[in-house]
């Protein structure tokens, strides 16, 4: 399949992105690296906030298996205006799980876009990944 079949994502959701991005970047202006995650999850819901965007913090996605559902199953670190995932890191290396991580989420979800976000990093533009499914 190539990439062109893929149905792009909506203006609405373009625009999302780039305040998510905008937030982030304030927030590692404004703290740099090297806080706990929860520091910087407070903060970036504060900034998303500012900006009168809608979010959840922590909200629980269930697993879906046969006709099992498992209430227990993930948890997103923020969801913007129900329609973006953003999954925020505060470590040294970010391994690749992390990615796949992210991409599991949006398939169980059902989001198309998200957003990975790791603050411990000297250049956040080096900390942010856009994941498209």
């Amino acid at each position: 399949m190539s990439p062109s079949s893929f149905a792009q994502i909506s203006p609405r959701e373009d625009e999302l992105g780039r305040h998510i991005v905008d937030a982030a970047f304030s927030v590692h202006s404004h703290l740099g690296a090297g806080l706990l995650e929860s520091v910087y999850e407070a903060c970036f819901c504060h900034e998303l906030a500012k900006r009168q965007l809608h979010f959840q913090r922590q909200v629980i996605v269930p697993v879906r298996y046969d006709d099992l559902v498992l209430d227990q199953g993930f948890r997103l670190d923020v969801l913007v205006e129900d329609l973006i995932i953003c999954e925020l890191k505060a470590i040294y290396d970010l391994p690749a799980v992390c990615s796949a991580q992210l991409l599991t989420y949006l398939r169980l979800a059902n989001k198309r876009l998200g957003f990975l976000i790791n603050f411990n990093v000297p250049l956040i533009k080096d900390g942010i990944q856009r994941m498209i499914i």
